[in-house]
């Protein structure tokens, strides 16, 4: 879903809320307060703050949490009355210690005390037994109820306090929480079982153990935000070198882009899975990162070179191996980098591997390579057309690079139009993708 951006209005999202909180206020004329446990009211307090404190910092498809423990166990055990306050205190006390913005507050605060006590008043009107499982059986509705009652709260009045449209929830979205929302109704049963039958110390072990795992949750989050953090550190040293490498020789960045895309074809082709996909695609996009320690004259077009010139070539996929795998995070691309030069017949750089020792994915990456050499126009010899270069590769296939992968760059060009055989425009941004990157380090393989 597209996020836009609209006009912020703070007072309408404001003047809405307070008008829930009011109807939340109204509701409690008519409550019984004798109900109200003081002694259960102050705990589901202190578990409704201390919830939202050691909340997991991540967004994902299923997260377990306390959080919702508080109010749907007042609701159960304190009536409408409680049902109000303790979602209310909860918020009004997280909110002294986080202080974040009070117009959100106040939004939280309409999107959870006024629902539980409208879903309380139902709960009472029915007044199951506590010992029968008909009240276990509401109680689980009434958690999917309350769920729902919030999201159609506070995710529209947050959108409006921002300007964010479209203002309602995004079903997709929502449906993905589905997991969360039916672990959160089964646990609220556990917890109110737990406490009907063993009373507080049945509640405390109940809410242990859920605040442990919630605990864990929150470490994981920020081991995969700290990765996330480190892969776009990474990656934005490596396109910084591409750049560097492309202000000394221009055809670096657009021959990375071409040869990235040229490779991802070819492995979609030959039938290879997703991930041996985006291994040529990253592959052929960092392949000649160790060609940034070349010295400027090695890098100029028609310069005669000497020995150590060519012995300095020969190392560059070493070099760019060893630098990707000091970074840490890109697992085989590194040995692919490392093998793009080689030969099937062995006579390639820089270890002479043959043809069973290269690995499947750098064959790939070697033909793309070529083809994009022999047909770019900012190359150091006079271009050839898609017709003359597959010829070529055709006349060196079997002893230079791998037959399959020719015929499977044949067929993508088979019928193509010049933008895709001739890529002139090749863009590293836009191959590069580095939000897609980012997302990707941050989510659970």
């Amino acid at each position: 879903m597209t996020v836009a951006a609209l006009q912020p209005r703070p007072r309408l999202a404001v003047g809405i809320a307070g008008a829930i909180v009011a109807v939340g206020l109204l509701g409690l004329i008519p409550a019984d307060w004798s109900e109200v446990d003081p002694l259960l009211t102050a705990v589901l307090i202190a578990i409704s703050i201390g919830s939202w404190l050691t909340a997991p910092s991540f967004t994902g498809n299923t997260v377990v949490s306390p959080a919702f423990l508080a109010p749907m166990l007042a609701l159960a055990f304190l009536g409408p009355a409680g049902a109000f306050l303790v979602p209310l205190a909860g918020e009004v006390g997280s909110w002294l210690v986080l202080r974040y913005r009070w117009r959100a507050a106040l939004i939280n605060i309409a999107g959870s005390a006024t629902p539980t006590l409208v879903v309380a008043w139902g709960f009472a009107a029915l007044d199951p037994s506590q010992e029968s499982v008909a009240f276990f059986v509401l109680l689980a509705l009434a958690t999917v109820v309350m769920w729902a009652l919030n999201t159609l709260i506070v995710v529209p009045l947050m959108n409006v306090l921002d300007g964010i449209q479209p203002v309602m929830p995004d079903p997709e979205t929502e449906l993905e929480l589905l997991p969360t929302i039916g672990i959160s109704a089964a646990l609220t049963v556990v917890v109110a079982e737990a406490y009907a039958q063993w009373g507080y110390g049945g509640l405390a072990l109940a809410v242990l153990v859920i605040a442990i795992v919630s605990y864990m949750e929150r470490l994981i989050g920020r081991s995969r935000e700290q990765t996330r953090q480190y892969a776009n550190l990474s990656w934005g040293i490596l396109s910084s070198l591409v750049r560097a490498l492309d202000e000394r020789d221009h055809r670096a960045a657009r021959h990375c882009a071409a040869v990235a895309m040229f490779s991802r074809d070819i492995a979609e082709l030959a039938g290879m899975d997703a991930h041996e996909q985006e291994l040529a695609h990253t592959a052929g996009l960092l392949h000649d990162i160790g060609k940034f320690t070349l010295s400027d004259r090695v890098m100029e077009r028609g310069a005669q070179l000497d020995d150590a010139d060519w012995r300095g070539i020969r190392r560059h996929p070493d070099i760019g191996a060893d630098l990707l795998q000091d970074i840490g995070v890109f697992g085989p691309v590194g040995e692919i980098v490392r093998c793009h030069h080689e030969r099937l017949d062995g006579r390639g750089y820089p270890r002479g591997l043959t043809s069973e020792d290269i690995p499947e994915v750098a064959k790939i990456v070697a033909v793309a390579e070529v083809y994009d050499t022999l047909t770019a126009p900012d190359t150091y010899r006079t271009p050839m057309n898609s017709f003359e270069a597959l010829n070529e590769l055709r006349r060196v296939a079997g002893t230079q690079l791998e037959g399959r992968y020719v015929d499977a760059l044949a067929t993508l060009l088979a019928g193509r139009g010049t933008d895709y055989r001739h890529q002139d425009e090749a863009d590293f941004d836009r191959e590069l993708d580095m939000e897609r990157r980012m997302s990707e380090a941050a989510t659970p393989a």
